[in-house]
């Protein structure tokens, strides 16, 4: 299917709604923060909300593999101006979609560049969207913050490894200076008893040296060989195994980050859609 004539079809029927941006991270790699930032997307989807997946990991960037989609353009191409902006983004179905990153790090050079202008300027693309998923790079590096800082919401993904909880809270201290509150999944835990322990902790140590902030468990889930073999085949679990664990607990997660966001929704001024990435201009 020709992408861009796929687009412009849905773009006629939009109605040209506010998208917010949740952008989920994690203070180190391997704790399995793409393939939450993938489910979830999923589950949202299902929800009956339009969402977008913007793989924001440079130089590991990989969601095109976790949702099995052949990606020919990705968002670099568009940079360079050998690709519309529409033709980076690949509908998984209707109502999801995929804008892919690059898997090497030549998409700094653009940071500063008119074309990313042009990109933050194109409201129509992302007025298609109710949410989109914004999945960062590990770690505190400076492309990964000016996402962090742009973003509606963060949620940061850690697991009961020391230091993965050690790099979870240094990424709310560095978040605080920015937001006033922040979200966390606990994956790979061996229980129940353990999710709520290691957020006990962490939670513990912020509000004792960042009283600011409000950090809030969104839920967690326990070690899954069926995670595991659904990565392998490329494909998502909540989509394959609806009623697995995994995919009832993040069912559940996509309720709750809902029902915060549409509270928030009531009490916050709406932002242009366009602000999103004029935010992220600015901190680049």
């Amino acid at each position: 299917m020709n992408q861009a004539s796929s687009l412009e079809s849905l773009m006629k029927k939009s109605n040209k709604s506010t998208a917010k941006f949740i952008a989920i991270t994690s203070g180190k790699g391997g704790v399995g923060k793409s393939n939450i930032s993938a489910n979830l997307a999923f589950c949202l989807h299902k929800m009956g909300y339009k969402i977008g997946v913007f793989d924001a990991d440079i130089g590991l960037a990989n969601l095109d593999l976790i949702f099995g989609v052949k990606t020919d353009k990705n968002i670099l191409h568009a940079l360079k101006g050998q690709a519309n902006f529409k033709e980076v983004i690949y509908e998984i179905r209707k109502g999801l979609y995929l804008i892919p990153g690059d898997s090497g790090e030549e998409i700094l050079k653009y940071s500063a560049s008119n074309m990313l202008n042009d990109f933050a300027s194109d409201a129509e693309v992302w007025n298609l969207f109710d949410y989109v998923i914004v999945d960062t790079g590990a770690g505190i590096s400076a492309l990964t913050q000016a996402f962090l800082q742009a973003s509606d919401y963060i949620i940061i993904v850690t697991t009961p490894e020391p230091s993965a909880k050690t790099d979870a809270y240094a990424m709310l201290k560095i978040n605080a200076k920015f937001k006033d509150e922040c979200m966390m999944i606990i994956n790979m835990a061996s229980s129940q008893a353990q999710i709520k322990q290691v957020f006990n902790t962490i939670q513990s140590v912020a509000q004792n040296n960042i009283p600011n902030l409000r950090l809030e468990l969104l839920g967690g889930f326990e070690h899954n060989n069926a995670v595991k073999k659904s990565i392998l085949q490329r494909k998502l679990i909540c989509e394959v195994e609806p009623h697995n664990i995994f995919s009832i607990t993040m069912q559940e997660i996509a309720k709750n980050l809902i029902s915060k966001m549409e509270h928030n929704m009531l009490n916050t001024p709406q932002k242009s859609i366009g602000s999103f990435f004029r935010r992220l201009l600015g901190y680049l």
